[in-house]
């Protein structure tokens, strides 16, 4: 409750926040952190996305929120012993030839795993769900969902070009595989398919999988952010750093699944110069047409095109009323110039991305929310390259990888299923066709066709009392559950 109530500005600055020289407003920003930290996985995930947000999340507000990490406080090995019993049976234990109990190779809210070989001696990893966080995390949906109710009421403008409903459904689908075991075994099956091609990737394989019990290969090495400057040659670096990419591009536009949270600490590098991309309970999937206005996005940063950026973003969302798409192209134009052809080093492209959100949002024009978990994963993705080789051009990468992920979509358009659809497509133009145009002209008849003024749209960044005040109802909520 102390942290909750800091977020709504009623805390007294402590001596040693005094001493520390941070703001109110940066003070503010990591009670806010803190208190998601508190709430739970579900609360962190949410907070990552409006860290990428900057169309309604104040700048001081993100930036702490980019430090979100799902840590929690290690659980007695015993406190697991029940969901491994009711999931692998009693005799559990006889499925391993040893198993290192003391200390868990990581804790987070939902989950803790364990080192351990099976009986041949094969290394393992054996990820087992906490208790309760599955009822946890559904109670908390309910929870948001309600809240996302009441913003649809009280500001229905905000509401139409950020559907905040929309968008916490998108993370909730992509966080739901992580509520079950199986599905992420799924996800890493798929996953190890998509990395056949690429030297350098590898995901571990899943070889039991249960709703709350997970045993799969063993990754070998750390985690990218803590490899040293001395560890890997320059050559071997670039070579995994582009791969990587290659493998995230492929999953947004070709596959059109991909890992939504491939952020350092997911990503174990190997001495002998391999990436080796764990946790797939977080995947986002997105449609054809999304994928196909994504890359039209990126490729018009890379090559300093933005009128065509612009309309890639536009195809990915909905004008409203009072868009100002004119404007937007314009505010495009003025950006694109900065970005393009720019190093990790030199500039932080998921940044660059949120950018044109915020642009977007502010000339109102509704956004897919799908380009939230695609952000997510955009920027997690970039911060591991910049641990591996910060002087990657994602624009080379982009260049690199541009015949492939062509030549992938020529071949899923010529598919006979999507051949089909184009046919539907147009017999249903044919049908509709012509009734649509005789109502076009009876409307005009009947002078009923309205004409809409643009207007600059002003109203969608949340203030830092309106803030504070959905962390206190969440808060509430979630401790009358």
């Amino acid at each position: 409750m102390r942290e909750v109530a800091r977020v709504g500005g009623y805390h007294r600055r402590t001596r040693a926040e005094e001493e520390s020289g941070a703001t109110d407003e940066q003070l503010r920003a990591r009670a806010i952190r803190h208190t998601l930290e508190q709430l739970g996985p579900l609360y962190v995930k949410i907070g990552q996305i409006l860290s990428t947000r900057p169309d309604f999340v104040p700048d001081h507000v993100r930036e702490e929120l980019a430090l979100l990490t799902d840590q929690a406080t290690v659980r007695p090995f015993d406190t697991f012993t029940p969901a491994l019993e009711a999931e692998l049976g009693p005799d559990w234990r006889a499925s391993f030839s040893s198993f290192e109990t003391e200390r868990p190779l990581g804790a987070a809210s939902l989950a803790q795993v364990y080192r351990a070989a099976l009986r041949d001696g094969t290394p393992c990893v054996v990820k087992i769900q906490r208790p309760g966080s599955h009822h946890s995390v559904r109670g908390d949906m309910a929870v948001l969902r309600r809240v996302t109710r009441v913003f649809r009421r009280v500001a229905p403008r905000f509401n139409e070009v950020i559907d905040a409903g929309a968008m916490l459904d998108v993370v909730f689908r992509a966080m739901s595989d992580e509520l079950d075991f199986t599905r992420e075994a799924a996800n890493m099956k798929a996953a190890r398919k998509a990395a056949r091609e690429f030297k350098t990737i590898k995901v571990p394989k899943a070889l039991v999988a249960t709703p709350r019990v997970l045993i799969q290969t063993l990754a070998d090495g750390q985690a990218a952010h803590r490899l040293k400057d001395d560890e890997l040659s320059r050559k071997q670096r670039k070579k995994m750093a582009k791969e990587f990419v290659a493998y995230m591009l492929k999953g947004f536009f070709v596959d059109r699944t991909f890992h939504a949270d491939p952020h350092p600490g997911n990503v174990l590098i190997s001495p002998s110069g391999k990436a080796h991309v764990i946790d797939w309970g977080m995947v986002g999937r997105i449609d054809r047409s999304t994928s196909a206005a994504m890359l039209g996005t990126m490729l018009g940063m890379a090559y300093n095109d933005g009128p065509a950026l612009a309309q890639s973003w536009i195809q990915m969302g909905t004008p409203t009323p009072w868009s100002d798409v004119g404007g937007f192209t314009a505010d495009i134009a003025r950006f694109v110039p900065h970005v393009a052809d720019a190093s990790l080093a030199e500039l932080n492209f998921g940044v660059a991305l949120t950018t044109v959100l915020a642009f977007s949002t502010n000339r109102g024009i509704q956004t897919t929310p799908n380009v939230s978990i695609l952000g997510k994963a955009v920027a997690n993705m970039e911060g591991t390259v910049r641990h591996l080789h910060p002087g990657l051009k994602l624009s080379d990468s982009l260049r690199d990888a541009l015949q492939d992920t062509l030549l992938d979509m020529a071949r899923d358009v010529g598919s006979a299923e999507q051949l089909a659809q184009y046919a539907l497509h147009a017999l249903r133009l044919l049908i509709d066709g012509p009734r649509q145009g005789t109502r076009v002209l009876d409307d005009a008849a009947d002078r009923q066709l309205t004409v809409h003024n643009h207007t600059r749209f002003h109203d969608t960044r949340f203030s830092r009392t309106a803030f504070a005040l959905a962390l206190l109802a969440l808060g509430r909520s979630r401790r009358q559950r």
